[in-house]
């Protein structure tokens, strides 16, 4: 059984609402944690750990209930742990610096690329910072459940881009709402998913 994870802080205002932290967090997240929790007894995959659900029923057209809820799950567990109302690190450093400025010569040039990528999504989904095998970056768009894992790549950093994890807050200034989240981005977890 999945359990909806508590939160390492108790505020991201004014970035994201407190309004908006108890809908997102506690009733979207919470009912894809039900939903899953429903759909696995049977399927075979009760005793995964969440990454494997994801990989297993991303494969298999007949487990897209339990796909779509598994992935949600993890989605939202990333997005929301890499936030802090002080953050610890507030900006990128060591290797996962290093590479993002090899790749987009300096952090604001990533900063934009990401923010345009998440801008540009049509219809709800995630913007993803994401590594491959041998480290190198890439950021990518993915629709609905959909993330890296189930790509076979390492998710790093999302932005939420479907309309509930900021409505309340930006309305349909989606690029506001994207531009505002780098504040509250803990970057010493980032590195450590990059690791």
């Amino acid at each position: 059984m999945f359990k909806l994870i508590d939160l390492p802080y108790k505020s991201l205002a004014p970035v994201i609402s407190d309004q908006t932290l108890a809908f997102h967090h506690g009733k979207h997240l919470q009912t894809y944690v039900d939903n899953l929790n429903k759909l696995l007894p049977g399927s075979g995959l009760e005793d995964l750990p969440l990454e494997e659900i994801v990989r297993h029923s991303g494969l298999d057209p007949e487990s897209r209930g339990v796909f779509n809820n598994a992935g949600q799950i993890l989605n939202h567990e990333l997005y929301f742990t890499q936030f802090a109302s002080q953050p610890s690190c507030p900006a990128p450093t060591g290797h996962l610096k290093a590479q993002i400025e090899k790749q987009w010569s300096t952090i604001e040039a990533f900063k934009q690329d990401f923010e345009s990528k998440g801008v540009t999504l049509f219809g709800s989904g995630w913007v993803w910072l994401q590594a491959n095998e041998t480290g190198e970056l890439s950021i990518a768009q993915y629709g609905n459940a959909d993330n890296p894992v189930a790509h076979g790549l390492k998710p790093l950093l999302t932005f939420d881009v479907w309309e509930h994890a900021y409505y309340l807050d930006y309305q349909n200034r989606r690029a506001a709402h994207l531009s505002a989240l780098w504040q509250i981005v803990n970057w010493a977890e980032i590195e450590k998913r990059y690791k």
